[in-house]
């Protein structure tokens, strides 16, 4: 199947509905890490907001590596599912220990991470060091679902990934210096708006011919296979698609996907509901998930004043809110297993029947 014409239709517009998000304007790994993980499940207006004040208490991995673990539960309050601060926290640990602060660009390596899947593991390459690769998620799905199997239901990821990779454009040599990316239309060759990193992120990066960051001493992959030899020089087919200009590139088409994805999601009825992954969120409200983040919730603002919370006080406090909402009563067991769960994950932990953030 000849892609062309699709991927000239999604890169037109991709121009025309371009969104000149914060995120967009950085190579940093780190920050772009985190723009992926607040936007699995937080609008995008939200995000903005959000990502900067994150940025400015943890400017760096190493700032959040260091941080304690109530401190980073603190931050992410009102981002839900607060295993994700956690995991932000875990891979930082990890980024710092096992890669001196230096992000890997290998899926293998990435998806090793605490809480990085292999969407996110994508993102961060394609967005940071413009590496081809599957990045399917929602946006992406949507787009292919509209125009490559209209009105077909439940359509497996199996049947995606193919195409996803077959569209993604295959990355070439780079040479970033401060202000390369000035004056390119939306900063679509990955540059940022005023040439630079973002609050002092590290200057100049050097990709080779195999697009990865020199100097770092690591040989980025593709699709978790080592890069150092191209595969038309071992006599295979490339996978990727072959770019058709010199802005092509594996960033600028995932945000053209990302940006077309989002405009048709709010002008036809959602072609992603028509995939087999997807799901509809469960209710919130009234939900064991809800009573979780309350806990966490109480047990942070108990930890500010410098005092802990017992299971007693915990289920009046838990009483006391569902019954204004028109709920039941929570019984003492409910509560006690939430905090067994919430210690086994690194939450928070209890000693002498007071409870404390870990």
């Amino acid at each position: 199947m000849n892609m062309d014409p699709f991927r000239t239709l999604v890169r037109t517009e991709g121009v025309r509905l371009y969104r000149d998000l914060p995120w967009r304007r950085t190579r940093d790994p780190y920050e772009i890490w985190l723009s992926e993980v607040m936007l699995q499940q937080t609008q995008v207006a939200r995000v903005e907001t959000r990502w900067a004040e994150w940025l400015d208490r943890f400017p760096s991995v190493f700032a959040l590596a260091e941080a304690g673990t109530a401190e980073v539960l603190a931050a992410w309050q009102g981002m839900g599912y607060n295993r994700r601060a956690l995991a932000l926290k875990a891979a930082a640990e990890e980024v710092v220990r096992t890669y001196d602060g230096v992000f890997p660009t290998g899926v293998k390596e990435l998806t090793a991470l605490p809480g990085i899947g292999p969407a996110t593991a994508q993102g961060i390459r394609s967005f940071a060091f413009d590496l081809p690769g599957v990045y399917l998620e929602t946006n992406v799905r949507t787009v292919l679902l509209h125009h490559l199997f209209p009105d077909v239901p439940s359509v497996p990821d199996k049947e995606l990934v193919p195409l996803v990779r077959a569209t993604c454009p295959d990355g070439g040599a780079c040479v970033l210096e401060s202000g390369s990316g000035a004056g390119d239309a939306h900063g679509l060759m990955g540059g940022s708006a005023d040439g630079g990193a973002r609050d002092g992120a590290s200057g100049p990066v050097r990709c080779d011919a195999r697009g990865g960051r020199g100097g770092v001493g690591r040989v980025p992959a593709r699709d978790g296979v080592s890069s150092g030899v191209r595969g038309e020089a071992r006599g295979e087919v490339n996978p990727f698609a072959t770019p058709q200009d010199a802005q092509d590139t594996p960033r600028a088409w995932y945000y053209a996907m990302l940006d077309y994805g989002a405009y048709l999601k709010k002008t036809v009825p959602n072609p992603s509901r028509r995939a087999k992954a997807y799901t509809r969120q469960s209710r919130f409200e009234g939900s064991r998930r809800q009573k979780r983040a309350e806990i966490v919730r109480q047990l942070l603002d108990a930890q500010m004043h410098g005092e802990g919370r017992d299971l007693a006080s915990l289920v009046t406090s838990l009483n006391a809110l569902e019954q204004a909402a028109g709920r039941s009563a929570v019984e003492r067991d409910l509560v006690s297993s939430i905090l067994e769960d919430l210690a086994r994950e690194g939450f928070c932990r209890e000693q002498g029947g007071v409870w404390r953030i870990a």
